[in-house]
């Protein structure tokens, strides 16, 4: 039974291992790149925007009509459509004037290159949150095998130590005390523990993924966030102006709404129908050929609503703009100060000071374990080492993410 069991836990954890995917960031965006939901209904928006630009560009169908004769009451013939009966045929076509479907056409263009726009945007943003999650995600879980190794050797610890109460060698309040550490450590690990559930969960949903996702970064990788970059707000505003594609749709929405324009005065100027009539019988002489043109008499209906609500939109769209761009300013320094202290904060950790956390708790549980120090100095110093390591992981997640923000924010790669 105990065999049988074991098989069943060593399937299960199998298992577990399968479910989960170490990937690096390059492999995180290639399949956020190909799966991602979001994109792909997104990519959608560019087709349809196509569609009516191909619409835009097509003629209105021309109109054939028919009349024919029910009832002769010369010749009590009903449906005398004949020789000797009537029937009248006839084609007209709509013709634009003032350049409507040039306009028209020019504005679906617009609107798609918009629709494009606003797609690379859509990937801007999810990009980012891809980016932060996955660090999220890795620096937590650093946190969560630093603060596990700790309840693993704390449990180890009480069970000793209540053998020990039990039988009178050492007091009950060393056994709470440790279960009071413990428990702590297990409140602190609940609270990143959960943090991690939805990071987690939001990197399955970018990348379309039922796996567990196990972020692995490189030195190399992290390293690169350490480089000093000086602060030049024109020069970041001038690459943000050229590369984000939700500036560039503002500048876009301001080119549709001066063609809108266009297009509603083109709209309020008459169009012709020309057409052709054939008559058989009812007309001035037999067999009638005639040319027939109709024009609309602008008396009340001028389009004015229209005009003025395009210019309206226009006006609105170059405010926007004006302010996008204090707005782009204000993003680009905040995005900068923020890695400019992240950085900062890191820079005077001493690179040894993992291995020297490493080498004074292996120093303090050992001398603990020999009694060489109290239980209250042991106590104190595995909380102050689980918040060192929790605040370590902390800066270097606040750095790589502040770093990603600033990327983002001009739409380039400065690390």
């Amino acid at each position: 039974m105990k065999k049988l069991f074991a098989l069943f836990l060593l399937i299960a954890m199998n298992q577990m291992v399968l479910a989960q995917k170490t990937v690096t960031l390059e492999d995180c965006e290639s399949q956020f790149l190909k799966n991602n939901l979001f994109l792909l209904a997104s990519h959608y928006n560019i087709d349809a925007s196509k569609a009516l630009t191909i619409q835009a560009g097509i003629w209105d169908n021309p109109v054939i009509s028919a009349e024919l004769n029910a009832y002769n009451p010369d010749r009590d013939k009903y449906f005398d459509i004949g020789k000797q009966g009537q029937k009248v045929f006839g084609i007209e076509q709509l013709i634009y004037l003032g350049g409507k479907k040039r306009n028209e056409v020019k504005l679906a263009k617009t609107n798609e290159q918009l629709a494009e726009l606003q797609f690379n945007d859509l990937l801007r943003t999810l990009k980012l949150q891809l980016r932060k999650s996955f660090y999220t995600v890795y620096y937590n879980s650093k946190s969560l095998e630093t603060t596990d190794k700790q309840l693993a050797h704390i449990e180890d610890l009480i069970n000793s130590y209540s053998v020990q109460a039990q039988k009178g060698n050492i007091p009950l309040k060393d056994v709470v005390r440790l279960q009071s550490l413990y428990l702590n450590f297990k409140n602190e690990r609940m609270e990143v523990v959960n943090n991690n559930v939805e990071e987690q969960a939001n990197l399955k949903l970018l990348m379309n993924s039922t796996e567990e996702i196990v972020p692995n970064v490189s030195k190399d990788e992290f390293s690169k966030y350490l480089k000093t970059i000086d602060f030049d707000l024109k020069s970041f505003e001038n690459e943000a102006i050229t590369n984000r594609p939700d500036y560039l749709a503002k500048q876009k929405e301001i080119d549709a709404n001066e063609l809108n324009v266009k297009w509603q005065k083109s709209l309020s100027l008459p169009d012709i129908t020309l057409g052709a009539k054939y008559d058989q019988r009812s007309g001035a002489f037999n067999n009638e050929a005639n040319l027939t043109v109709g024009i609309p008499l602008p008396l009340w209906n001028q389009n004015k609503g229209n005009i003025k609500y395009a210019k309206t939109i226009l006006e609105q769209s170059k405010i926007e703009k004006q302010n996008f761009e204090l707005q782009l300013q204000t993003e680009i320094t905040s995005a900068w100060n923020k890695w400019d202290e992240s950085r900062k904060n890191y820079v005077v950790i001493k690179p040894t000071v993992n291995s020297d956390f490493e080498a004074v708790y292996n120093g303090i549980l050992t001398n603990f374990q020999k009694r060489n120090i109290s239980l209250l100095e042991f106590t104190d110093f595995m909380e102050s080492y689980n918040q060192a390591n929790i605040q370590v992981n902390e800066l270097k997640k606040k750095l790589a993410l502040s770093a990603e923000e600033l990327n983002s924010t001009i739409n380039k790669d400065l690390f």
